[in-house]
């Protein structure tokens, strides 16, 4: 899966990698369930994000950033051991049994943490300092790894009943997002999104006294739910102000065939059927949240710029996923539609153009290389995610396709503008134009069986790549 070269440079950077004899510094905020659409400045959702609008200005953003998949309900769990790893997603998987254990593993790859071959370790042979905070998800200790970890958290904060199956229009709601007593983000007395950003000015102050540059690998739970913020935020989003999404449904018609049904965690916070009032409400909660994160990322943009390291340091913002939030009938990000996929990806730092848009297909994963090779880092062979520079540089296209997998139950890949999915235990195959259907809301398999065949073919390729192992071609035949 290698990156596409082009025929022409596009961009001469002259400010990227090897211009100066010191290494640049590496921030890399990480949001959590963030969809790609949720960045004011894209002019995609009516939502308030000027502090990232601020990085978009200053740096790259990559429209097509995807989310390689999952083996597990829990999305977060697979981005974020490939992410750490560098591995494909089921070779991923793999290399997460042997993480932290001492009970016996898979003999095909060794335990990367007492290997040093995590992203923090790759970074600290490098001679970074190394540092973290807030959401992690990963099975190796973060407190071995980082030099300084702090505040580390679970896969999300505790959720309570009265947070599922609402809200009912015209019967009190029994949650609210702003409410201390219902915990969640606000166990501890503090907001963990201003927790997060306390740390990274605190991180700021410790880097100081330190001569070498430093990685921080700085992890918001937000906006995962329960989708908590203050009440000057959620009043910000008045219910007027919240469009249901064009591709709204009641019910998606292949939830339970594709391992989403309403037993489903993330799918069961709002009721069956969906309406357009409960998605109004669950999205008000998520623009929310996403704003008030966004005023901590300002702050820790604020904190860089007066430690004076912001000219040489490199910012990277992503999300692990995206998710559903009405689209489709669907809630969580535990489906292979865009919104679920496909992620914000912002890059700013020297020699990067600023305002600059880049449509390559990548994958978020992939930031993991491209800081190795900023730092001058050696990328290990296990590491099959690509380093972003020569896409920067313009001499790469990024990927020829990208790959999607959920369980065994949803595999996809995207190609030259469309999108292939299939769903083995219906089964069933969708092909979506992706130019001109952005919502994914008219299959055309019908229109293009010549190229369903070819995208067939080149999912099939992916599928070695990866590491996967699910047999299409008894289920699909006529694909052959």
């Amino acid at each position: 899966m290698k990156f596409l070269p082009t025929v022409f440079s596009a961009l001469f950077i002259s400010g990227l990698l090897g211009v100066g004899a010191e290494k640049p510094n590496i921030l890399f905020i990480f949001a959590d369930d963030q969809c790609f659409d949720t960045i004011g400045s894209l002019g995609l959702t009516d939502i308030e994000t000027p502090h990232l609008d601020r990085l978009v200005e200053r740096g790259m953003t990559f429209t097509h950033a995807y989310n390689m998949g999952s083996w597990s309900g829990a999305v977060c769990v697979a981005s974020r051991h490939m992410l750490n790893t560098g591995a494909f997603v089921w070779h991923a998987e793999k290399i997460s049994q042997n993480l932290n254990t001492n009970k016996p593993g898979n003999t095909e790859w060794p335990d990367f943490q007492k290997e040093n071959l995590m992203w923090s370790q790759l970074m600290k042979s490098g001679g970074y300092d190394t540092y973290f905070t807030g959401k992690w998800h990963v099975r190796a200790k973060p407190e071995s790894i980082f030099d300084v970890a702090t505040n580390v958290r679970g896969g999300m904060p505790k959720q309570t009943e009265a947070g599922y199956d609402r809200p009912t229009q015209g019967v009190p709601d029994k949650w609210s997002p702003f409410d201390p007593q219902f915990g969640g983000f606000w166990e501890g007395g503090k907001h963990w999104s201003e927790v997060v950003a306390d740390d990274a000015g605190n991180f700021f102050e410790r880097a100081a006294e330190s001569e070498n540059p430093f990685f921080m690998y700085i992890a918001f739970n937000a906006p995962h739910d329960p989708r908590q913020a203050p009440e000057e935020f959620i009043d910000r989003y008045p219910l007027d102000r919240i469009e249901v999404p064009a591709n709204f449904l009641p019910e998606y018609p292949y939830k339970d065939q594709i391992d989403n049904p309403a037993s489903l965690r993330d799918e069961r916070l709002a009721p069956f059927p969906r309406t357009k009032y409960a998605v109004q409400v669950h999205r008000q909660e998520y623009y929310a949240i996403i704003t008030h994160m966004d005023e901590q990322i300002g702050r820790i943009l604020d904190q860089l710029e007066a430690a004076g390291e912001s000219e040489n340091t490199y910012i990277v913002f992503s999300a692990d996923h995206g998710l559903s939030v009405g689209h489709h009938g669907l809630i969580g990000k535990q489906n292979l539609f865009e919104h679920s996929v496909k992620v914000p990806f912002l890059m700013a730092g020297p020699g990067i153009p600023a305002g600059s848009r880049n449509d390559s297909l990548i994958y978020l994963q992939d930031v993991m290389p491209t800081t190795l090779e900023l730092g001058g880092i050696e990328k290990p062979a296990h590491v099959q995610f690509q380093s972003l520079l020569p896409v920067i540089k313009g001499e790469s296209s990024g990927y020829e396709a990208v790959y999607g997998a959920y369980l065994k139950s949803q595999r996809s890949v995207i190609q030259e503008g469309f999108k292939l999915i299939l769903y083995p235990k219906v089964p069933k195959v969708l092909l979506f134009d992706l130019e001109d259907d952005p919502l994914e809301m008219n299959d055309v398999s019908g229109i293009h069986p010549e190229k369903v065949k070819a995208m067939y073919q080149t999912l099939k390729e992916l599928q070695a790549e990866t590491g996967d192992t699910v047999d299409l071609d008894p289920i699909f035949p006529e694909l052959l």
